[in-house]
């Protein structure tokens, strides 16, 4: 088989506006209390690769039973959407999930769409390679946000034809908050046809221990995906910020069913962000509060998949 067309990549911004609202956004979110930065920003390619290596980790294990179960249900899950016309998957990483469900196509299938977003132009670039590979794909690769991305991947066509496949794996989902989650799923079943269908991964509930051996790794390569995003800071934001003082710490919120990643001061200190507008001191042990992951019952994620328009129809 041949591939459609080869890989391409839509910018939905110039480098420089995306700077200026990197620096804006790191300039509200660390004037909060508490103070924060977003977790979309771990992503540059030092970050994304950092990110592959957790995900190979011994102690990470959802990237491993997430494939696992793509592998042995990917047939099936094909067959229920006969014909596929195009699928889009949010957050899409180095394509490998993906590659390992649509490895399951029939060697006769119609050529198909996929549609890949991702914040990460390293995440892309691999996975348009891995999904191009497979033959008799065009793959539209889309450097957005998952909202922004979303909107441009699912724009209505007259000649859309055939059913389309909407995934976002790998318990992205847990870095929202229940109510951010609502409006994303929300945001995504509004895209949708009938007969088009939605795949969610979603990492359940485990003993604190396990959990806090996932985010806080003995390698401590964790550790160094979360300074990166000082790191970055540093060099497109044109900051001074000494990465030695800050120490990762993970910790298990149970009220609220998420872990926790901070970077923690570890002395009294001043940050100064020149073009973000940032000028701020930090007391020893203050956090700076970098991501959540929400971790489910599988009853819960049946509720909030009905709350915002699904109805299930099989869970593995």
């Amino acid at each position: 088989m041949r591939a459609v067309s080869a890989p391409f990549v839509v910018m939905p911004q110039d480098a420089e506006t995306a700077r200026a609202q990197f620096a804006a956004d790191v300039r509200f979110y660390l004037n909060q209390r508490p103070r924060q930065l977003p977790s979309r920003y771990l992503y540059d390619p030092l970050g994304s690769a950092l990110f592959d290596a957790i995900c190979r980790l011994p102690w990470y294990r959802v990237t491993r039973a997430e494939m696992g179960l793509l592998r042995r249900h990917g047939a099936e899950i094909l067959a229920a959407l006969d014909p596929l016309a195009s699928v889009v998957e949010l957050g899409v990483g180095s394509g490998e999930k993906l590659a390992a469900l649509l490895s399951a196509r029939c060697p006769t299938a119609a050529a198909l769409r996929v549609h890949l977003v991702d914040v990460s132009r390293a995440a892309l670039d691999s996975a348009a390679l891995a999904i191009g590979s497979l033959g008799n794909v065009e793959v539209v690769a889309h450097q957005a946000l998952y909202q922004a991305g979303l909107k441009t991947a699912m724009l209505p066509s007259p000649t859309r034809r055939g059913r389309t496949l909407g995934l976002f794996l790998g318990s992205n989902i847990g870095n929202f908050d229940p109510p951010a989650a609502d409006a994303l799923l929300q945001r995504i079943r509004a895209t949708l046809r009938p007969g088009d269908a939605f795949l969610l991964g979603a990492d359940l509930l485990k003993p604190e221990r396990d959990l806090l051996l996932a985010y806080d790794d003995p390698l401590g390569v964790t550790a160094a995906f979360n300074r990166n995003l000082l790191v970055r800071i540093n060099r497109e934001l044109g900051a001074q910020i000494d990465i030695g003082s800050f120490r990762h710490h993970v910790l298990w919120n149970r009220e609220a069913s998420r872990v926790e990643m901070h970077l923690v001061s570890t002395r009294p200190q001043s940050i100064r962000i020149p073009a973000a507008g940032v000028d701020i001191a930090l007391r020893q042990d203050e956090a700076i509060w970098i991501e959540s992951s929400y971790k489910y019952r599988p009853e819960d994620v049946e509720r909030t998949l009905e709350r915002c328009g699904f109805r299930r129809r099989v869970q593995w």
